[in-house]
């Protein structure tokens, strides 16, 4: 997908008038209609998630563009998640225990290529 075109995705996204299909994890998930272009039924919004991406994105583009790749025909080639360290907390119970209350950090890659025209 192209730079701008995934820019003006995340942003519908964010602005929930495009939902984002949902290919593996599709068990009680709402239908969709604004799906039909991409031949799926099942979706949802993550706005918290595309703001992220679109961030990530931002600073993509801006280094392709400091490195002198034209933005105009840079695509995005790659793009991936892995899991990253697990902050380990604690919550006060009742009765002296405690539950477990971890916040799981992850690592974005997102790779552009310019294609010549």
């Amino acid at each position: 997908m192209k730079v701008d075109t995934a820019k003006s995705f995340l942003e519908k996204v964010i602005q929930l008038k495009q939902s984002v299909p949902y290919r593996r994890h599709k068990k009680k998930q709402a239908h969709r209609h604004d799906l039909k272009q991409f031949k799926w039924y099942a979706g949802r919004y993550p706005q918290k998630t595309a703001a992220r991406i679109y961030e990530i994105l931002t600073a993509a583009e801006s280094n392709a563009e400091y490195k002198g790749l034209d933005i105009e025909s840079c695509r995005i080639i790659h793009a991936a998640t892995h899991h990253a360290r697990i902050i380990k907390r604690f919550i006060p119970r009742a009765h002296g225990r405690s539950s477990p209350r971890d916040k799981h950090l992850s690592h974005v890659e997102i790779v552009i290529y310019e294609f010549p025209n």
